[in-house]
């Protein structure tokens, strides 16, 4: 029982050795993923942060978000996104609470 048990431990501890640089380096990735999974605003968030943030929005129609904002201008409401060629109302419905509209006036 005590063989078994220091095996675990010695695999346990040298997983969380192995691990523990890897966390370090991409804390901020983790950061930037978990900041973009609760709100993203619409009008400033680049196209991986908005593939990131919006169910059933992936990076191509991230990227039509982001080249109908740059063509057209700061969207004024969510609803605005259905003009963005692939984004319906069943997405625009599914991501609601996840949108914000900042607008720089």
């Amino acid at each position: 029982m005590k063989r078994i048990f220091c095996c675990v431990a010695i695999i346990f501890s040298s997983l969380i050795a192995f691990n523990v640089p890897v966390l370090a380096q991409e804390d901020d990735e983790v950061t930037q993923m978990l900041a973009a999974k609760s709100q993203v605003d619409i009008n400033s968030a680049d196209a991986a942060t908005l593939a990131l943030a919006l169910d059933g929005v992936g990076m191509s129609k991230a990227e039509d978000i982001v080249a109908h904002r740059e063509e057209f201008g700061e969207f004024k409401s969510v609803d605005d996104l259905e003009q963005v060629r692939g984004i319906g109302p069943a997405t625009i419905a599914r991501n609601r609470d996840k949108i914000l509209i900042v607008t720089k006036e």
